[in-house]
């Protein structure tokens, strides 16, 4: 059988794919994981080691070089020399690279994303929206998508291109509120809900010259100019910028709708884990699909799509580094009722930013101090909320399920807590969970659920990412380990 790899390197969140000609998914993980570096933009050589079981027809890159450098050098970033696949790839993979594949295409960065989410998909038929900071000139694009004899084909049918970015645009309100851009962006969303919006349309005024057709004022690339934000607090600059990304994208669906008249949605780009604003999705569309790696390092999937051509076999987000051996249901139960919290490293670690259950920090939601004894461990800020795990049917009973979707699988929707009293370590000050449902998929996280539910009648329990500070989520053995010799809480393998 022919294999396909699919690489996503060079500017943040380096990521490898493979994808054999079946559409099986064989294995999908970021490099951030094995080098410790967030974000880190080069490929890891651990990670290329995990590669080497299998032999590629063809290696694809997500992005076109010449493209990528075209947009550095009209923003003033200045060339990074490369403009080849090939120069990508023998920069990326290095040595390991010493038998070129038959083939080494490169795709359109918005067509990278539009393919990780499409193929990855249950649609036969789509309107695919993308929405990025920017892929090379592209910030947002409508796609139709189909499939002709099992090939998945694309027709774009609107953009809006750089410097007009929803994404920049958020980049740039979270370092005005003295976060990190590019990175901690989640962060500016949690703030939003301590702030008030009611200034949010003079912030309509002063950064969006055309809401239709996404047209700002200014180049965000460039940041935010202090004096225009000069008489809010950041909580009321990150509320005020949160209601102004949600019109934008609402009106961008409301073009897609109408363009495609398709009921199913796919939607990718790093704007679509905005999941304060993927609630309102389903005022335009029936069915929606987020792969749950929708930003640059899921476009290493997008790119081995595009290279086999056909739709993937979706079956689970666990899809990186193995850790063998059984799931430890009982281990965890144990500590959970002993001690409120228990940590996992077990299984293949999760494709994608969110914590699933393989290496997550879990706790009970009912305590009134666990939230700050979490927050204590992660050493992070109090404010930020976290996210329940929940058994799936029984979610409508503690969650206002309507806006209910797919995506709440991967945590990509908040929905309301019909008895926030009773669980407040997952529910955040504006009322709201950003849930996690759990299906009856025999995974090992399912199954804990299960017995927690028996033995407590709880269906649910917190689920967080388990990382040593300012470090990505624990990816091996030896990580856990060093974890549970930082913090003092043994991690269940």
């Amino acid at each position: 059988m022919k294999h396909y790899l699919g690489i996503s390197a060079g500017f943040h969140d380096a990521a490898a794919a493979v994808v054999r000609d079946d559409g099986e998914i064989l294995f999908a993980a970021h490099s951030e994981r094995y080098s410790k570096i967030k974000n880190d933009p080069d490929l890891h050589p651990d990670l290329l080691a995990e590669l080497c079981e299998w032999d590629y027809d063809t290696v694809a890159y997500y992005e076109r070089p010449w493209a990528h450098n075209l947009q550095r050098m009209i923003s003033g970033q200045g060339s990074t020399g490369i403009w080849t696949t090939r120069a990508a790839l023998r920069k990326h993979l290095g040595s390991w690279y010493q038998k070129p594949a038959s083939r080494e295409p490169s795709y359109p960065h918005h067509l990278a994303h539009a393919a990780a989410g499409f193929q990855t998909s249950p649609f036969e038929e789509a309107a695919v929206v993308v929405i990025d900071a920017v892929g090379e000139l592209d910030t947002v694009s409508i796609y139709r998508a189909w499939y002709d004899q099992g090939r998945a084909r694309y027709q774009r049918l609107w953009r809006q291109g750089y410097p007009h970015s929803i994404g920049l645009f958020y980049s740039a309100i979270t370092q005005s509120v003295g976060l990190q851009p590019m990175e901690e962006e989640y962060i500016t969303m949690g703030m939003a809900a301590y702030g008030s919006s009611t200034q949010y349309w003079n912030m309509f005024q002063t950064f969006v010259a055309d809401t239709r057709e996404i047209r700002f004022k200014h180049n965000n690339h460039a940041g935010i100019n202090p004096e225009l934000l000069q008489d809010l607090r950041p909580e009321d600059i990150a509320a005020c910028a949160q209601r102004v990304v949600e019109y934008l994208i609402m009106n961008v669906m409301r073009r897609a709708r109408a363009l495609t008249q398709s009921n199913n949605l796919v939607y990718a780009g790093g704007v679509a884990l905005n999941c304060l604003a993927n609630r309102d999705l389903v005022q335009y569309f029936n069915n929606i699909w987020i792969m749950p790696n929708p930003g640059d390092a899921g476009s290493a999937l997008g790119a081995a799509a595009l290279a086999s051509g056909g739709r993937l076999q979706w079956r689970t987000a666990y899809l990186g580094h193995d850790i063998p051996g059984p799931y430890p249901v009982i281990e965890l139960l144990d500590q959970l009722e002993n001690t409120g919290i228990a940590a996992v490293a077990s299984g293949r670690a999760e494709w994608g930013p969110r914590a699933l259950g393989n290496r997550s920090l879990l706790a009970d939601p009912r305590g009134s101090s666990i939230k700050a004894r979490v927050n204590a461990i992660k050493q992070r800020q109090q404010f930020r909320p976290f996210a329940p795990a929940i058994l799936e049917e029984l979610a409508s009973g503690y969650f206002d399920m309507r806006c209910s979707w797919s995506g709440n699988r991967y945590m990509q929707s908040v929905v309301r807590c019909r008895e926030p009293a009773r669980f407040p370590a997952i529910v955040h000050v504006d009322g709201t969970s950003r849930v996690q449902t759990v299906p009856r998929d025999g995974s090992g996280l399912r199954r804990l659920l299960e017995a927690w539910y028996h033995k407590t009648g709880c269906p649910m329990l917190l689920n967080t990412s388990l990382n040593i500070r300012g470090q990505p989520m624990i990816n091996d053995l030896k990580d856990a380990q060093q974890f549970s010799k930082i913090y003092g809480l043994p991690v269940a393998s």
